[in-house]
This record gives structure tokens, C-alpha cells and sequence, in this order.
């Protein structure tokens, strides 16, 4: 038996989404202290009383973005072969986000902004989902030192945490600007400059 989601349900999903869309793409640009719900409903084209009807405060928008975030690498962790090596797995995981950074989807770091962090912390979707990528990255790291693709010299932490912060690097905004590569390009070379240092030398040998 087919199940029909209702016209407004629909709608109202959809105008979820671009809610949260305008919320990646705002915390990106002003960061989570300077952005308002006005600027939100503006971006969106609604008004503000609209808004509070999808999201009562701008903390539980912060925390439906940065959720729906960690949600999408999740399915894309999931989209990997079990059988591709961890390092390649890692690879493409950062691929992935520098592209999708291109396209707007990836906010500031939490850690830019305490107010941010306070909130999330009491976001019980966000913290479950946050824990379980951050599991899923250190198994892979554990996996690629297993396989004898990583240096010693760089501890799990530094690797996991450097995963993190290049997606949200300002790199990519100067190299953006200067128009000098395109966005593949800009993805393969600093995919490359963030991987290249973590590579034992067994590895630089492949």
C-alpha cells in the first residue's frame, strides 16, 4: 500500500530544508554570534513569524543545520566499499566535504563560537550523531594505521580533528578569490596538502 504524504507536509518539509540551506550558508558567511533569525527569514524570503513555526530559536537552527551536516557524512561514510583501503576512504570523506563547502553546505566549526558549542551540547539529536561520526572517523584511522598507510609520527587526534577543520578552512575562500583553479582543482590540491603529511613512508611509495 502506497503511503501519500500530504500536500502540506510536503510543503512545510520543503521549507525545512531551505531554512536550513540559508542557516549552512549564513553560519558559513557571519558565523553563529552575528547571524540573526531576521537574516534567516530573509534568506529564505519569509517572514520572521513563519519562521518560529519551523524553529523556535536560533540555536535549535544552528543545531538542525549542523545535525543535518553530520547526518549527510554518515550516508556518505555509508556509500564506501567495505573493501576500499582506509586511506582512500579518508581521502574521499574530504573530498566530499571540500565539495561540498564549494557548494555552501558546510558551516563555521562549533569551536568558533562558545555560545555555539553551549548549545549544541544540550541538542540531544546532535551530540548521539556527533559521537557516532567521530567513532566512525577514529575506526578509520585505526584502520589505516592497521593497513601501514599512516606515519607514527602524527597522533589520531591531530588527523581526526585536521579532518574537521579543512572543511571549514579559510584556504579555500583566498584560493576562491584569486580564481586561479577551478574547484576540482582546489579539492585535489588541498586534499592533497592535508593527506600528504599523514602518509607513512610505505605509503608515499604507492
Amino acid at each position: 500500500m502506497e503511503i501519500r504524504i500530504p500536500f502540506k507536509k510536503q510543503q512545510f518539509d520543503a521549507r525545512e530544508e531551505a531554512i536550513i540551506d540559508a542557516v549552512n550558508r549564513l553560519l558559513s558567511e557571519k558565523g553563529y554570534d552575528l547571524m540573526t533569525m531576521d537574516d534567516v527569514a530573509d534568506a529564505v524570503g519569509i517572514a520572521k513569524g513563519s519562521l518560529y513555526k519551523h524553529f523556535s530559536s536560533k540555536e535549535k537552527l544552528a543545531g538542525a543545520a549542523m545535525t543535518r551536516l553530520l547526518k549527510a557524512t554518515q550516508a556518505e561514510l555509508d556509500t564506501l566499499a567495505a573493501d576500499m583501503p582506509a586511506i582512500d576512504k579518508i581521502r574521499h570523506i574530504l573530498a566530499w566535504s571540500l565539495r561540498l563547502r564549494l557548494q555552501g553546505g558546510v558551516p563555521h566549526l562549533p569551536s568558533t563560537s562558545l555560545a555555539l558549542q553551549r548549545s549544541l551540547m544540550l541538542n540531544l539529536d546532535y551530540v548521539m550523531v556527533a559521537l557516532r561520526v567521530n567513532k566512525r572517523f577514529y575506526a578509520l584511522v585505526a584502520e589505516a594505521r592497521k593497513q601501514g598507510a599512516l606515519t607514527p609520527l602524527v597522533p589520531d587526534d591531530v588527523l581526526v580533528y585536521t579532518l574537521y577543520s579543512r572543511a571549514c578552512d579559510p584556504t579555500m575562500e583566498f584560493l576562491l578569490r584569486d580564481k586561479r583553479l577551478t574547484h576540482e582543482q582546489i579539492v585535489d590540491a588541498m586534499v592533497h596538502a592535508t593527506i600528504g603529511g599523514f602518509l607513512s613512508n610505505e605509503a608515499r611509495k604507492v
